[in-house]
């Protein structure tokens, strides 16, 4: 190709030769979007980085890149909570804020996680790229739900907005949480920050733990969902929209308890479940929203 590139791509027939198989198949290969390429002014090329890893997953035996292990990560979700246990699916969840989902998924000690975080052009999918790469992952969406401030039954304070907050007792989520970060964001809009803040010192890690701290006197106000606040019978000030969606190994969706999982989603029994939760909208379950390593 002149410019060095050369060093960074096999031609067709030099995968066909890596390979040993007919160049014919890897056509196929490339038509049907199950090997890494790009095409150029016609002419297929193939990454050797993605190539090398794309042969590493495909590896079994010792030395091979081993299945990650059932468990879905990432942020807590009361619906998705539900759904892991109610369906049965052999699924165990680790619950720690998105951002912990997303170092285990990369580290695979995950198989899926779930996410919602809040970016300058819309959710998730800027940071989920920048977490895996051209990895073999897909983030399908899952649904919309409504955020805002949980406050006491009435709301006797009569919170509005992040600015009432001030000498107010505030209910934290712990650092890795997507909540805790987009409260950051919204409180320094606001000329604020959570430690101008008085409230419990430890951080809630669930969003019912965190929706309880207001429940109990503890706290006067949490970020939370609006699922969550009328399950409490608490208040609650609407602030914004958000998608919460499923980041998972391409390989993995396909296997047995995901897909048993990924079922459940379209029976009837989670569609009224869904509709008799608060704030949640799951028009959007479903739609490929990232699609790792696919050409």
């Amino acid at each position: 190709m002149g410019d060095g590139s050369g060093d960074q791509y096999f031609t067709t027939k030099e995968l066909a030769e890596l390979l040993r198989i007919k160049e014919r198949k890897i056509y196929d290969l490339a038509a049907s979007g199950d090997v890494p390429c790009v095409r150029v002014v016609g002419k297929l090329l193939f990454p050797k980085s993605e190539i090398e890893a794309w042969m590493a997953e495909a590896r079994s035996g010792p030395g091979g890149i081993s299945s990650p292990p059932n468990v879905i990560a990432g942020s807590h979700d009361p619906l998705l909570d539900w759904a892991v246990r109610e369906s049965g699916c052999g699924i165990a969840a680790i619950f720690d804020g998105s951002f912990d989902g997303l170092a285990r998924l990369s580290e695979r000690q995950a198989m899926a996680c779930g996410i919602h975080i809040h970016e300058s052009g819309g959710w998730n999918i800027e940071t989920a790229t920048r977490a895996v790469g051209r990895q073999p992952v897909v983030m399908l969406g899952l649904w919309r739900r409504q955020r805002g401030l949980i406050v006491a039954r009435d709301n006797p304070k009569g919170i509005a907005g992040i600015r009432d907050l001030a000498e107010l007792r505030f209910a934290r989520r712990q650092e890795s949480s997507a909540s805790q970060r987009l409260f950051e964001s919204l409180a320094q809009a606001e000329d604020m920050t959570s430690s101008d803040l008085d409230g419990p010192k430890t951080a809630a890690r669930t969003e019912d733990e965190v929706a309880l701290l207001v429940h109990e006197g503890e706290a006067d106000a949490a970020l939370g969902l609006m699922s969550v606040a009328s399950r409490f019978g608490l208040g609650f000030v609407p602030l914004l929209e958000e998608h919460f969606d499923v980041l998972v190994w391409r390989q993995a969706f396909f296997e047995a308890q995901f897909q048993r999982l990924w079922s459940f989603f379209h029976s009837a029994s989670f569609e009224a479940k869904a509709k008799g939760a608060p704030g949640y909208d799951i028009s959007e379950l479903g739609r490929v929203k990232l699609n790792g390593a696919a050409r």
